[in-house]
């Protein structure tokens, strides 16, 4: 092992993928998952190729939020790479949880988590995709740190939810991505508001804490998602929202979302045509 040094990580080069968007989130609980698998679909209708790799080793929650059962033994000769990404609703999905049961992960070290998400990245077969997006583990710890240093991230999606404890997570998370340069695409507020059976607007966990965090951190606002049980009900069915039923509100806010997304990469250019450009 060299010494926690200067030297940057190798970035891993993922053939035929465009754009690789990372969903992060400082801490747990704030839908992080919801809204990378529910903005990967929106990608998908907006005419995209989009591929979903759920990174969250601990937690997986792919496998529940897109209806697919199956565990591969990675020990066993007959598991074949080439089995994977499983396409669901035309998208392509890899996940720990496809791989070995949750209660295996759970004792991994940062090293092994890093080695399997390495593998992930360059031995499946993604084809040509336009998106790759990354919903990460919670956290800012060894496994960020590890993925974003050497993933070709195009930008990061960050996940909060409107109540101070996580808006100083979300905050934490956008200095790891300033530390590994990684652009902030900006934030996302989850769980923002409820509307009720009688058309109001019901703000339960206060409000407008993304778009503050946003501006006082100089990066984009992407927007709010309304709380809504369907939401749960859908995601536990293995259908997600924006697949199961499109004209919800949520659903019209997260494929608001994925136009946003789009756009911020769009501004961006690829590193190449313009170097050194600061967001």
């Amino acid at each position: 092992m060299h010494s926690h040094g200067q030297q940057q990580p190798q970035k891993i080069a993922i053939p035929g993928v465009k754009h690789v968007v990372a969903v992060a989130s400082g801490k747990g609980g704030v839908g992080k998952s919801t809204v990378a698998a529910n903005l990967a679909l929106s990608l998908l209708m907006q005419g995209r190729r989009v591929g979903l790799l759920d990174a969250d080793i601990y937690g997986p929650s792919v496998p529940i939020m897109m209806g697919v059962n199956q565990v591969w033994d990675p020990n066993d000769p007959n598991t074949d790479m080439s089995v994977f990404p499983i396409e669901k609703y035309g998208l392509k999905l890899m996940s720990m949880g496809f791989w070995v049961k949750p209660e295996t992960a759970m004792i991994w070290r940062g090293p092994m988590v890093a080695k399997y998400l390495t593998i992930f990245l360059t031995q499946i077969p993604w084809g040509e995709l336009d998106y790759l997006v990354i919903d990460l583990p919670p956290g800012t710890g060894d496994a960020q740190l590890t993925l974003t240093q050497t993933a070709p991230l195009s930008g990061a999606v960050i996940v909060t939810t409107p109540q101070d404890v996580s808006l100083i997570d979300a905050r934490k998370g956008l200095e790891m991505f300033r530390k590994v340069n990684v652009p902030v695409l900006g934030i996302v507020e989850n769980m923002s508001y409820f509307v009720g059976a009688d058309g109001k607007r019901y703000e339960i966990f206060r409000h407008g804490g993304g778009k503050k965090l946003a501006q006082e951190a100089g990066v984009p606002f992407l927007g709010e998602i309304p709380i809504d049980p369907q939401v749960a009900e859908s995601g536990d069915a293995g259908d997600p929202i924006v697949h199961r039923v499109p004209d919800h509100t949520v659903s019209k806010s997260y494929l608001a979302l994925a136009g946003v997304v789009s756009e911020q990469i769009g501004k961006m250019g690829t590193p190449t045509e313009l170097p050194g450009l600061q967001l």
